[in-house]
């Protein structure tokens, strides 16, 4: 047994609380930002610059999702070689995934640079707040590619069992966000544009301090040849292709929901908008027990610890429900504080206490299916995953949705979100403890395989 595989040694409630709270500190802090960043542009007093921020992040999210596509793929590839006793093959899979988001990123943003009026006028933005949108954007798609090579850098970090420095990478952004934000919005005056070039320089920072993590400490990034980049393509695609199409998904529901929802004005886009940033503050642990479990299931998986897998996914439903409750009850009481911090009115603060009060618990099911999620890419099914994130967005947001916002209005949008997310949450967790079971009755131990393209054969099962 490696003793560099950190997580088949111990409780395995222990290592998914440890890596969750570690991750969640680093999401803390960057989706703080992200809430205090609307926090200050409310100040400003147009209702149109928040409406903005919303249609500019959700189609920044779409784009982004691709790369996090590849960066699940680095996050698996790694964490299993690890599991199985092989460094070589983790450096590999690192650096090949590391150029191949970089390449990808770069293309990608400058699409999303050259149509983006077209692209946020699709989300349904006009008037004054497509063109804050436009400036909004135009500023953080450029840099694109900074952001992503560091998510994906942390995700190497994280894959080998450090949490502590990929939090600090995320929290050292954050906190240079935090700082600038004011100085940028109020001081010099920017506005909406200084929140933008605050972020850029977070990104930066981000980028910075993962790279040290994951070349100076751990120097896990090491030199490739062209064949051998070429060679580890097919077992990088062979997980990204799917994780992409399963992060893409979830951005295609948010702006169906997104366009329904501006037909009811800039209020309820704006309410919405309020929510997507504190939604994320509020459950900064179940977004991080997503990237918690992955490290997790795929070291065991990878050692052919089946056993321990199962128990890492029942470790997290049961933190995932706990924790849910908990914040449920705290945005129970704090809804009208909310409202009257972000001066909503109207709309917006009908919106953002009926999600208070009645929708929250429903998130029980998002953190199902981010669990579920990610033990189908680090168990070689992430077309698994792809299906219940389609499934989810298709059948579990359109029509609810659609019948939603014609039955009950802007409520009835967010109601249907949330059923949605209940009937797909709940069939993608039974079927994780269902592909664990399987893998575990059907796993025979073979030997170690000498070559990457070997680490994802099906017939080796202990990997």
């Amino acid at each position: 047994m490696s003793k560099q595989a950190v997580f088949t040694r111990g409780p395995t409630m222990r290592h998914v609380l440890v890596m969750t709270g570690a991750s969640a500190t680093g999401l803390l802090t960057m989706f703080g930002v992200d809430m205090v960043d609307m926090y200050f542009l409310t100040l400003l007093g147009e209702q149109e610059l928040a409406a903005a921020v919303g249609f500019a992040g959700t189609l920044i999210f779409f784009l982004v999702a691709v790369s996090i596509g590849l960066q699940i793929s680095l996050g698996a590839l790694v964490a299993r070689s690890e599991g199985a006793d092989r460094r070589d093959l983790a450096s590999r899979y690192c650096t090949s995934g590391l150029l191949f988001s970089l390449v990808a990123a770069i293309g990608i943003s400058l699409l999303g640079w050259l149509y983006l009026e077209e692209l946020l006028q699709l989300l349904g933005a006009r008037g004054i707040t497509l063109q804050y949108a436009t400036s909004y954007a135009g500023i953080l798609l450029p840099n694109m590619p900074v952001l992503v090579l560091g998510m994906s850098a942390a995700a190497g970090v994280r894959a080998l069992g450090d949490a502590r420095r990929s939090m600090w990478a995320t929290v050292t952004g954050s906190v240079v966000n935090g700082v600038l934000d004011p100085i940028f919005i109020f001081v010099l005056d920017w506005g909406l544009e200084g929140a933008a070039w605050a972020s850029v320089v977070a990104r930066m920072v981000v980028l910075a301090v993962a790279w040290h993590a994951i070349y100076v400490v751990h120097r896990l990034p090491c030199r490739i040849t062209r064949q051998q980049f070429f060679a580890d393509l097919r077992p990088l695609l062979k997980i990204a292709t799917p994780a992409v199409l399963t992060n893409l998904a979830t951005p295609i529901g948010g702006s169906f929901v997104l366009r329904i929802m501006s037909q009811f004005g800039d209020s309820a886009v704006a309410g919405a908008a309020i929510m997507g940033r504190i939604t994320p503050v509020a459950f900064c642990a179940i977004f991080a027990l997503s990237s918690a479990v992955g490290p997790i299931v795929g070291q065991n998986a990878g050692a052919g610890l089946y056993g321990r897998v199962r128990s890492t996914l029942r470790d997290a439903m049961i933190f995932n429900v706990a924790y849910v409750m908990l914040v449920w009850l705290l945005l129970w009481h704090l809804g009208d504080t909310i409202v009257s911090a972000f001066s909503a009115s109207d709309q917006a603060a009908e919106l953002i206490l009926f999600y208070c009060h009645f929708l929250v618990a429903a998130f029980i099911f998002n953190g199902a299916l981010f669990v579920a999620n990610a033990s189908f890419n680090n168990l070689h099914h992430p077309h698994w995953a792809t299906g219940f994130n389609f499934g989810r967005a298709l059948l579990g947001t359109i029509p609810f949705v659609y019948f939603g916002a014609h039955w009950y209005g802007a409520k009835g949008v967010l109601a249907g979100e949330a059923l949605g997310a209940l009937v797909f949450g709940t069939l993608a967790v039974v079927a994780a403890f269902y592909l664990t079971r399987r893998l575990e009755a059907e796993h025979v131990a073979l030997p170690v395989p000498s070559s990457p393209e070997g680490l994802e054969t099906e017939r080796q099962a202990p990997l």
